[in-house]
């Protein structure tokens, strides 16, 4: 007789549990269809099952009924948790900060009341807010995988949110966008459209961080720029995207609002930045066009004072130099 679930009977529960909702779907479709009220049969492309996100790690180490340290197999083994606060990382493991002769278990458990790891959303909401704590979630990690719990990542995610908030606070223009702004910016459209597309929701959350950094190293904000990116933020964030776009002057939700093109043009680059050594040491970066050959180049890193500092008056005897990727000038020693 079976009186506890095994894991694998458990993961068969939540698929089972899912194709029935699955099933029950498809039949009111198939019936909608037959009415004439839909123009599909089939209500889903593909069924995805998602990973179960576990408890915060919890900490524990086991000793005799004497207190000596002990392993878990011990046959009178008692459980000691403790708080992270109190154990350091030692190599792979933990031991504990008081004695680090003991070993220190890190496990995450699945959420039950008995183990007392639930973690309750309202009161996730109440501390960080609705879009905190769905944005956490979307970036927890790929979307399949288990994931543990940590409420210091809701933390991380709650400071981004703040940071697109003052971003747009600190004063939208209407000036127009430079070629790197909006280079950046449909770079970030089409990274967000993909990964979302192919349920990749925690890189598409990176992009948007790495967009909000670019932002942050802009001397002004145009508002072509930035209008862009609050739709591509709805989605993840949908009560701070309303915020935003109310505060941009659009009276009306942006519910309804296309989403944003990738115009591939911009994503082309003319010039990079070329790393110039002399003799097998950095000596700075220089712009060249992405064609550019080994004269202009060499040209080029000529006009650096850091360059000319360690070749005026000296012959260059060699140059080594990969198109895009690095300059090396080799000249005489003192």
């Amino acid at each position: 007789m079976v009186t506890k679930p095994t894991k694998a009977l458990e993961l068969i529960m939540m698929l089972s549990y899912s194709c029935c909702l699955c099933i029950a779907h498809i039949c009111c479709t198939q019936v909608l269809y037959d009415l004439g009220v839909v123009s599909t049969k089939e209500p889903f492309g593909r069924l995805v099952s998602q990973g179960m996100i576990l408890g915060e790690v919890e900490y524990s180490y086991t000793v005799t009924p004497d207190g000596q340290p002990c392993s878990e197999d011990h046959e009178h083994a008692e459980t000691i948790r403790v708080s992270e606060s109190d154990v350091d990382k030692k190599g792979d493991g933990y031991v504990l900060k008081s004695d680090p002769s003991i070993r220190v278990h890190a496990r995450a458990h699945k959420m039950s009341k008995s183990r007392g790891n639930v973690v309750n959303p309202d009161d996730v909401v109440t501390e960080f807010g609705g879009d905190s704590l769905r944005l956490y979630e979307m970036f927890m990690g790929p979307l399949r995988d288990t994931k543990v719990w940590s409420t210091r990542g809701v933390e991380g995610v709650h400071r981004f949110l703040a940071r697109v908030y003052r971003a747009f606070e600190s004063g939208v223009t209407d000036v127009e966008p430079s070629r790197e702004q909006l280079r950046l910016l449909h770079a970030t459209i089409k990274r967000v459209t993909v990964e979302t597309e192919e349920l990749r929701f925690n890189t598409a959350i990176a992009a948007m961080m790495e967009f909000i950094n670019g932002v942050y190293k802009w001397d002004n904000r145009p508002r072509a720029a930035l209008e862009p990116f609050v739709l591509l933020l709805s989605p993840y964030a949908p009560h701070l995207a309303e915020e935003l776009w109310s505060r941009l002057g659009h009276p009306q939700t942006l519910a309804y609002e296309p989403w944003p093109e990738c115009d591939e043009l911009l994503l082309v680059v003319d010039t990079i930045n070329l790393p110039v050594q002399v003799n097998g040491k950095m000596r700075g970066t220089v712009e060249v066009s992405v064609s550019a050959d080994q004269p202009a180049a060499v040209e080029a890193a000529m006009g650096l004072n850091s360059v000319k500092k360690f070749t005026d008056g000296k012959e260059i005897k060699k140059v080594i130099y990969v198109p895009g990727k690095i300059l090396n000038l080799i000249v005489p020693g003192k």
